[in-house]
């Protein structure tokens, strides 16, 4: 079954702004998200995804009501939602593996779906911009055409990507949307940033720098955020990389160096220093290879519940 826009068959492949040209309702709904402000949004009620995870949720959720995720350049976050259920689960993609991540996505809502249900499946896309590679131009191919390879009906409902979230700076691009969240309840997406990116940020940070694949990261029936175990091999030139000045390291390890965030560099070096102290994480960061599990206080806050907790 194909992507739809508006009740009508996609047709592929397209740029971004062929698409928006063609369906002026994506158009609109593309400006109005621009020209949103930027929301700040606190660590209550909030699961922050992050780069290469997945988290799927339904309205039922006692715990959680925001998901949400940011620091996307040349990446796409990505949002789909069954509007019968409410079922919603957000990622954020990199283009590592997009034709095995979709997939991801779609079994996650599925898990939540009856198949009585009314309702209908609605994908929104948001992120990257005219980069030098081009390589967000690629991800939205990548992402517009497996959606469109999946088995059901799936509406495209948002299109801010690539040339239609791009600003132009001193002849310099950049993104005008870095995140996004959206509110579970309400089925509200809005411009967010967030200072909260935990629990294990660089745990979570190392593994996706280290080359794991898309995770899912949340189990919505218990109300369980479940990290690991995870492995990887050393990092490579581990102690090259964290003598490099700042320059080099956003040149070597940034897709789109001019359009990063401030504050990248420091997580990069972070999260290389994390690696270097954790050359193999198993049994020094899981104790027992387990998984490590959060779960929401009264306070709304991520508290640790097993193991060593």
């Amino acid at each position: 079954m194909p992507l739809l826009v508006g009740g009508r068959r996609v047709r592929l492949p397209r740029s971004a702004a062929e698409l928006v040209r063609e369906h002026p309702p994506l158009e609109e709904r593309a400006r109005l998200l621009r020209g949103q402000s930027v929301r700040q949004v606190g660590p209550q009620g909030l699961l922050y995804v992050q780069q290469r995870e997945l988290a799927v949720t339904t309205p039922k959720d006692g715990s959680i009501s925001i998901l949400g995720s940011d620091d996307a350049t040349t990446c796409h976050i990505v949002v789909l939602r069954h509007t019968g259920n409410g079922a919603t689960c957000l990622t954020h993609c990199d283009g590592s593996d997009t034709k095995s991540e979709v997939p991801l996505i779609m079994s996650a809502i599925k898990s939540f779906s009856d198949h009585t249900e009314c309702g209908r499946l609605e994908v929104h896309l948001v992120g990257g911009f005219s980069d030098d590679r081009q390589l967000s131009q690629k991800l939205t191919h990548q992402l517009l055409s497996e959606f469109d390879k999946q088995d059901e009906d799936i509406h495209l409902v948002t299109l801010c990507v690539t040339e239609l979230n791009d600003r132009e700076e001193n002849e310099n691009h950049f993104p005008i949307i870095y995140g996004i969240a959206v509110n579970i309840k309400t089925a509200e997406i809005y411009r967010a940033s967030f200072q909260d990116h935990g629990p294990e940020e660089q745990l979570r940070a190392a593994r996706a720098l280290a080359g794991g694949p898309m995770i899912s990261i949340y189990d919505a029936k218990t109300e369980q955020l479940r990290i690991g175990p995870y492995s990887w091999t050393p990092f490579p030139h581990v102690d090259f990389w964290l003598q490099q000045d700042d320059k080099q390291i956003l040149e070597n390890l940034s897709t789109s160096p001019l359009a990063e965030p401030p504050h990248f560099v420091e997580h990069i070096r972070s999260t290389l220093m994390f690696l270097k102290r954790f050359p193999s994480p198993a049994n020094i960061l899981f104790p027992g290879n387990k998984a490590l599990l959060y779960k929401k206080n009264e306070d709304g806050l991520w508290e640790k519940t097993s193991p060593g907790s």
